[in-house]
C-alpha cells in the first residue's frame, strides 16, 4: 500500500511511521511535513536510507504543491496528522489553526476526492468534545470545544464527514486522548515537566492543577490508527483513549518522583482562558468494531517516557531554539516567571 502521512516529522507523526515501517514494512511512506519548528527531521533520522520512504518538505495549505504531490504520487491512503495544536498558541494567534487545520484538511480532501484515494484517515483530538464531568464521550455526544484550537479541530472533523456525505469520499476520523511518549516537542506537558525538572526549573500548574486527561502512550495510540486504517467502517468515528485518568498535579508529582526532584519546583499560575476540566472517552465502540484496547499503563508508559528523553539530551536540546525559544520567552513572562 501507498499512504501519504501528512505531518510525519511530528509527534505521533513520526512515531506511527517508525510503527507502521515496523508493522508493514512493504508499504511505501510518502511523508509531507511544513517542518515547523514542532516538525522535526531528527525524529526520523535514518529513515533517507529507506527505499519504501520518501520525504517531501511541503505546506498542506498551499493547494498547487499538494496537487503536484497528488498527481506524482497518486496515494492509495491518506493519514492526516498535519495540524496546529497547541492550546496556549492557539489562544495567542488563532489565524494560524485556522489556516492549517480547517483550510488545509479542505484541500486534502479536495485532492483526495479528485484522485481517488481508497482511504482518508483524519486524526483529531478528544478536545472536540470540551469538557464532561461525569461519565465518558461517546462518539455521538454533541461538540462543544472551547479552544481555538479545538474549534478548529472540530470544524475540520465535520469537514471530513461531510465530504463522506456529500461526495462518497471514504472517510475516516480518530479522537485520542492526551498522548505523551518519544519525540513529543517539548511544549506540550508531560515533555515540558521533565526539561524543566532535568534542568531545575519551575515548572508551571495552571489553577489549582486539578484538571483531568486521559494519558495514552503514543505506540499505543499508533496501533489504533493502524487497525482503523484497515479495518475501520468508511465514515466512522472512532475513539482513542489510553483509560488512564490522572490529575495534572498527579502527573507533575510522579515525574518529580522518578527524577527525584523535589516538588518545589511547582508553581501554580493563573489558569488559562477556557480551560477544560476534565476529558474522559468511551472505548466501546472500537472495541466492539475492531477489537482495539490501550496495551500500556500510565505508570509503565511514563517510565519509558523519562527514560527516553534522559537518555536524549541531545535531541532536547536541539529543541530549545527558534520559534519555541520566541514563545516561551513571551509565555513565561506573562505568567511572571523565568523561562526554561
Amino acid at each position: 500500500m501507498k499512504l501519504l502521512v501528512t505531518g510525519g516529522c511530528g509527534f505521533i507523526g513520526s512515531n506511527f511511521i517508525r510503527y507502521i515501517t515496523r508493522k508493514h514494512p512493504k508499504y511505501q511512506i510518502i511523508n509531507i511535513d511544513k517542518l515547523t519548528y514542532a516538525g522535526n527531521l531528527e525524529n526520523l533520522k535514518g529513515f533517507e536510507k529507506r527505499r519504501t520512504y520518501r520525504f517531501i518538505k511541503a505546506d498542506i495549505c498551499n493547494s498547487a504543491t499538494m496537487k503536484k504531490v497528488f498527481k506524482r504520487i497518486h496515494p492509495q491512503a491518506v493519514i492526516n496528522f498535519a495540524a496546529e495544536s497547541h492550546v496556549d498558541r492557539s489562544i495567542s494567534s488563532p489565524s494560524a489553526f485556522v489556516k492549517t487545520n480547517i483550510l488545509g484538511v479542505s484541500i486534502l480532501l479536495n485532492l483526495s476526492l479528485e484522485y481517488s484515494v481508497k482511504r482518508f484517515l483524519h486524526i483529531s483530538t478528544d478536545e472536540v468534545y470540551g469538557s464532561i464531568l461525569r461519565g465518558k464521550f461517546t462518539e455521538k455526544n454533541l461538540l462543544e470545544p472551547s479552544s481555538p484550537y479545538s474549534a478548529s479541530k472540530a470544524a475540520a472533523d465535520a469537514l471530513v464527514l461531510a465530504y463522506n456525505t456529500t461526495y462518497g469520499l471514504p472517510t475516516l476520523i480518530t479522537r485520542s486522548s492526551n498522548n505523551y511518549g518519544p519525540y513529543q516537542f517539548p511544549e506540550k506537558f508531560v515533555p515540558l515537566v521533565i526539561y524543566n525538572a532535568l534542568h531545575n526549573k519551575k515548572i508551571p500548574l495552571y489553577g489549582d492543577g486539578k484538571n483531568v486527561r486521559d494519558w495514552i502512550y503514543v505506540e499505543d495510540n499508533c496501533e489504533a490508527i493502524d487497525l482503523v486504517l484497515h479495518k475501520g467502517r468508511i465514515g466512522e468515528i472512532y475513539n482513542v483513549g489510553g483509560q488512564n485518568e490522572r490529575q495534572n498535579t498527579f502527573v507533575i508529582h510522579k515525574i518529580l518522583k522518578a527524577l527525584h526532584k523535589p516538588s518545589s519546583l511547582i508553581t501554580y499560575v493563573k489558569d488559562r482562558p477556557g480551560h477544560d476540566r476534565r476529558y474522559a472517552l468511551s472505548l466501546t465502540k472500537i472495541k466492539r468494531h475492531i477489537g482495539w484496547t490501550p496495551r500500556t499503563s500510565f505508570e509503565s508508559g511514563i517510565k519509558k517516557t523519562i527514560l527516553w528523553y534522559k537518555n536524549n539530551t541531545t535531541w532536547l536540546k536541539h529543541t530549545q531554539t527558534g520559534a519555541y525559544r520566541s514563545f516561551y520567552k513571551k509565555y513565561y513572562s506573562k505568567l511572571g516567571l523565568t523561562e526554561p
